[in-house]
């Protein structure tokens, strides 16, 4: 029997698109390109979500390539993208209607930087879980055998008793190897709460 549900963040419980976190502080759309394409680019963000790298490294090495005029903003870009990341609608529903109603416990677990878990407690959504989870302050990421595990060990969950949900389809492999079942999101938060609701019946 499933009795725990361990989230994903981004694509699973919130909006995570380049174009949400900027847009508001940006009126030229070839300035908007620019940051998408620089600020956002996977081979910082990588290197974030496994602690190898600062986030005050990052806004430096962003500035070289980027027009002198975005160097003012570009920290009030990156310092407050946390706090643009809508939710998919109906998750936060259904996360605490998982807690409250169907009596299983949820937690968080996402590839994220140390910028993020340590502002973490600013957001609402975080209160959804009994515990989160991110990769930078773990030393390891999804989709590794590593992680799961001590998640598994940090909560004193079983690995049959568990549900992963996430919309990496890599990261959902690396849970079902340490024997988590797993569930591959497509942000259709109906189908979810269908399968969770029929899995309450197993």
């Amino acid at each position: 029997m499933i009795k725990n549900i361990i989230f994903d963040y981004g694509n699973t419980i919130i909006q995570y698109k380049p174009h949400l976190m900027a847009d508001k502080y940006l009126e030229d759309d070839a300035d908007r390109d620019l940051i998408y394409e620089v600020v956002f680019d996977r081979l910082y963000w990588d290197a974030l979500d496994d602690g190898s790298i600062t986030d005050e490294e990052i806004v430096e090495a962003c500035k070289p390539r980027l027009p002198e005029r975005l160097h003012g903003i570009l920290p009030k870009i990156y310092y407050n993208w946390i706090y643009n990341l809508p939710e998919i609608p109906g998750m936060y529903d259904l996360v605490s209607d998982i807690r409250s109603k169907f009596g299983m416990r949820t937690f968080l677990l996402s590839n994220i930087s140390s910028y993020f878990a340590e502002h973490s407690g600013e957001l609402p959504e975080m209160n959804l879980f009994e515990k989160c989870f991110f990769s930078a302050k773990m030393g390891c990421i999804k989709p590794s055998r590593e992680i799961f595990e001590k998640v598994l060990t940090k909560c004193g969950i079983k690995a049959e008793e568990t549900l992963f949900v996430d919309d990496s389809e890599k990261n959902i492999k690396g849970a079902e190897a340490v024997g988590i079942r797993g569930y591959l999101f497509d942000g259709d938060v109906l189908a979810l709460r269908k399968y969770i609701e029929e899995l309450r019946g197993k």
